[in-house]
């Protein structure tokens, strides 16, 4: 049971504050209007200096593609915000739209293992 009080204090901790009311900001378009357009700069010319094709920059600029920790890592040196900083702004647009998916119903039926009863040991053989 200690255990259990653990894991849940953990969770509750790595758990950040999501938009209820419209998605969070998506990685594509933080990079558009935080970064392509204040320093001028082309798709063109950013995905050549990331060191990636102007398509997988395009499709995460368009929301379609998500960034990946190598992605994460190029955007870090090129434009020296963390790694961390773009995979959080990913994890948050992949958490906000799970929790706002129709399986996100089927999710909040399962029972935490905390209310299950507790199991006696299991005898030493």
């Amino acid at each position: 049971m200690h255990m259990m009080s653990k894991l849940q204090t953990t969770t509750n901790k790595i758990s950040r504050k999501l938009p209820t009311n419209r998605p969070p900001t998506h990685p594509g378009e933080m990079l558009l209007e935080e970064f392509i357009k204040p320093l001028n700069i082309t798709q063109t010319e950013l995905a050549q200096r990331l060191g990636v094709s102007y398509p997988r920059l395009n499709e995460i600029i368009k929301g379609r593609r998500s960034v990946t920790p190598d992605t994460a890592l190029r955007l870090s040196r090129v434009l020296g915000m963390s790694a961390d900083f773009w995979l959080g702004l990913q994890q948050d647009w992949d958490l906000w739209h799970a929790m706002n998916s129709p399986k996100a119903i089927e999710i909040k039926m399962l029972r935490p293992l905390s209310t299950f009863p507790p199991r006696s040991p299991l005898p030493n053989l």
